[in-house]
């Protein structure tokens, strides 16, 4: 049984139907859907539809994201297929991939990560906020196929104690060879938090979607 699959979605805004496009919002480690929801009125684009799954026990797999991946299963299989059970709701709902902007917050922005370079096709964005693919140093990530101009924003801190800054510039150079559009930016001295400039790309990059 997977356990994040008998978890609640939550979501906010116009109806599907309605919204202009769909953000997939992934929460981080030992959080709710209420953290990456309180978003929403940072993000200020109340024409867009916003969806929220909520994590078994709040954490989506047990240890760090590079460790060897052995150690995260099955929970770590049970939230990739969460993740695109999840997806494939919203498109039998009638909302192209094209229009639905992928975003995960630590623990939530490593599963997108993941997620998306296993899955590549054209999203309407991708915001990744402090977090990279998943796996050890030296793991190869062999995806096959195209983001097709899938624009990407991955936003990071120079001293997270988490998620180091080479797996930033790692993760974007996937992306980059699996032909998303991708700008990185790495900002000194950021705590473990998602800062007004990052909101400001990701309101941008919706925005854009909707346009």
């Amino acid at each position: 049984m997977n356990i994040h699959l008998q978890q609640p979605v939550v979501r906010r805004g116009p109806a599907v139907s309605e919204a202009q496009a769909v953000v997939f919002m992934v929460h981080g480690r030992d959080q709710t859907t209420e953290y990456v929801l309180n978003l929403v009125d940072r993000i200020q684009l109340p024409d867009v539809h916003y969806v929220a799954p909520q994590a078994a026990q709040n954490s989506w797999y047990p240890v760090g994201f590079m460790n060897e991946i052995a150690e995260n299963e099955p929970y770590l299989s049970y939230a990739l297929d969460c993740y695109e059970q999840r997806i494939s709701e919203l498109v039998a709902e009638g909302i192209p991939k094209s229009r639905i902007v992928l975003l995960g917050f630590s623990q939530g922005a490593c599963l997108t990560a993941e997620f998306a370079v296993r899955h590549p096709e054209r999203y309407g964005g991708i915001i990744v906020y402090t977090g990279g693919v998943i796996g050890p140093d030296g793991t190869e990530w062999n995806s096959q196929g195209s983001f097709q101009n899938t624009p990407v924003f991955l936003g990071s801190s120079d001293v997270d104690e988490w998620v180091p800054e080479q797996r930033i510039h790692d993760t974007a150079a996937i992306f980059n060879k699996l032909g998303a559009q991708t700008k990185t930016v790495i900002y000194k001295g950021m705590g473990h938090e998602i800062n007004d400039d990052e909101i400001d790309f990701a309101r941008e990059l919706i925005r854009n979607v909707k346009g």
